[in-house]
């Protein structure tokens, strides 16, 4: 199989095998009008399967989303043909209208309006909990 390279895009590399169709949803690449390759369960050395996304555009992906799906995740920035940046994720202190809470009583039910705003309280077991009302929120 042959994936052609990308002149100015995006590269989102080491995403965990089988991962890459809800990273592809939650940043809504549907939405975009050029070229978006999914390669799955790629070789790799470092991981043993992979994924890999390639977005044939430039454009703002938002690291927290894919920090929170995954935070080995690396991104590429592409120009004239090389890489010109490669991030490297963790995990976000804070995610807004990434998670949604499920506590009926919490005020995001009522006022419609207000985000989603969760902050990370425990690292290791990737735990987020609601600003408003504490509600845990697990990946």
């Amino acid at each position: 199989m042959v994936i052609n390279s990308i002149r100015d895009g995006i590269v989102i590399d080491h995403i965990q095998a089988g991962r890459s169709l809800e990273v592809y949803h939650l940043l809504e690449l549907d939405r975009l009008k050029c070229s978006v390759a999914l390669i799955m369960n790629v070789q790799s050395r470092k991981m043993g399967r992979k994924d890999i996304i390639k977005i044939d555009q430039e454009m703002n992906v938002n690291l927290d989303v894919l920090g929170y799906v995954d935070p080995g995740i690396t991104v590429n920035y592409i120009k004239d043909g090389l890489r010109i940046q490669k991030l490297h994720l963790e995990l976000p202190e804070e995610l807004t209208d990434v998670l949604f809470c499920k506590n009926p009583r919490c005020i995001t039910s009522t006022e419609q309006e207000l985000p989603h705003i969760f902050r990370l309280a425990d690292r290791e077991r990737r735990i987020y909990r609601c600003v408003y009302c504490e509600t845990a929120g697990k990946h």
